[in-house]
């Protein structure tokens, strides 16, 4: 197969000068561990200590991997990527928040952005982070199965109808809705919730999408176990396929806690998990939609191979290729232009509200052998490419 994805002037098309040079040193400062750890724990005393570092944020970090501040902020932004083909999934990043009040404007943020994505068609899904509507903690008890007080029963009654409003209208407006995945301990219950909503919703098309995290050995497993039961209750399936970003987390957790982590035992183990799904879904892609959110360059052609093999168009509404906004456009603008569905997640949101999704991105990109070194091997051959044309 060719080689798509080396393509650097399609890539960066739209960054100038100024911002290739600004993401080049960007990437080289994620590119040093010890200069994420201090420049993290520095991040979290300025913001806590209400020093006015907004600013510098904004100009340095935030504008690479976020659209701005609000949807209308990020309208700009979405409209240069269309211009190329590339979608974007407005995401309003904002996590961890425990007040009712906080989880009924974050639903109400997500309903408002299921109606933004109707009128646009560079907006192809909605999207909500379970921890947006409800709290963690009640999470992992519902999932634990143990038994609620009844004030605590009230609370989850109101998650579930937070769930079920945004599903309803994302069903009557006819656009797809993506909840994310978080930590392992609070997943069960998210994952019922959202079995029972594609149940609902899901009898025409995949409408409501859950997410799996394939660093979990155990998510292939529940994908064909979801597969049956939609196969009995005549329900469609709407996946989203990560690798996932919880796993210093979660590992640290299972050793605490003493139980088994729920992590792949190496990096080979979840690339070879994350790619079986992807082929799992692929063969039974007549009642499936998958969403593959995906920086891996290997995973992406082996995606497009299924593709060809199953004599699927490279636009197959089912079939979605996803990235996040200032990572991998060497794969996000070369699938575009090839003609395949990409849409990349465009966080949004106030910029301190958003600083943990940020730090959470730096400490991946230092976690992720290889990543950032071929991100500042992409930036460095386009810069060259461009002294050369001067």
């Amino acid at each position: 197969m060719e080689k798509y994805f080396d393509n650097t002037q399609i890539a960066f098309a739209l960054k100038s000068d100024t911002e290739l040079d600004r993401a080049y040193f960007l990437f080289k400062m994620i590119d040093s561990e010890p200069l994420v750890r201090i420049g993290t724990a520095v991040t979290n005393f300025a913001l806590k200590a209400h020093l006015p570092v907004e600013g510098l944020i904004r100009a340095s970090v935030f504008d690479h991997f976020c659209g701005g501040v609000s949807e209308d902020d990020c309208m700009p932004v979405m409209e240069r990527m269309f211009t190329k083909g590339v979608c974007s999934v407005l995401d309003y990043s904002v996590e961890g928040k425990e007040e009712e009040s906080e989880f009924d404007a974050a639903m109400q943020k997500t309903l408002k952005i299921i109606d933004f994505a109707k009128e646009k068609q560079a907006i192809p899904f909605a999207v909500f982070k379970p921890t947006g509507f409800g709290r963690l903690d009640l999470y992992t008890k519902v999932g634990e199965k143990k038994e609620l007080t009844a004030e605590e029963q009230e609370e989850w009654n109101r998650v579930v109808a937070r769930y079920d409003t945004v599903c309803k209208q994302a069903y009557e407006k006819d656009v797809p809705l993506l909840i994310d995945a978080e930590e392992s301990w609070m997943q069960d219950a998210a994952d019922d919730l959202v079995a029972q909503l594609m149940k609902k919703y899901n009898t025409h098309k995949a409408i409501v999408f859950n997410t799996l995290q394939m660093y979990r050995w155990d998510r292939l497993d529940y994908l064909k176990k979801l597969h049956q039961q939609a196969q009995q209750d005549g329900f469609y399936i709407g996946m989203k396929l990560v690798r996932g970003a919880y796993m210093e987390k979660e590992n640290k957790r299972a050793e605490e806690k003493g139980y088994l982590t729920p992590i792949c035992s190496s990096k080979q183990a979840s690339d070879a998990n994350f790619d079986a799904a992807v082929a799992y879904m692929i063969e039974n892609i007549d009642r499936m939609a998958l969403f593959a959110g995906t920086h891996n360059e290997i995973s992406s052609y082996k995606l497009i191979e299924l593709m060809q093999l199953k004599g699927l168009a490279s636009q197959d509404k089912r079939i979605w290729f996803g990235q996040l906004y200032g990572m991998s456009d060497n794969i996000s603008y070369n699938l575009a232009a090839h003609g395949y569905n990409v849409a990349k997640y465009l966080p949004f949101g106030p910029v301190r509200d958003v600083m943990p999704y940020l730090i959470r991105r730096a400490e991946e990109n230092t976690s992720v052998a290889g990543q950032t070194s071929r991100e500042l091997m992409l930036l460095k051959k386009e810069r060259a490419r461009r002294k050369l044309e001067e």
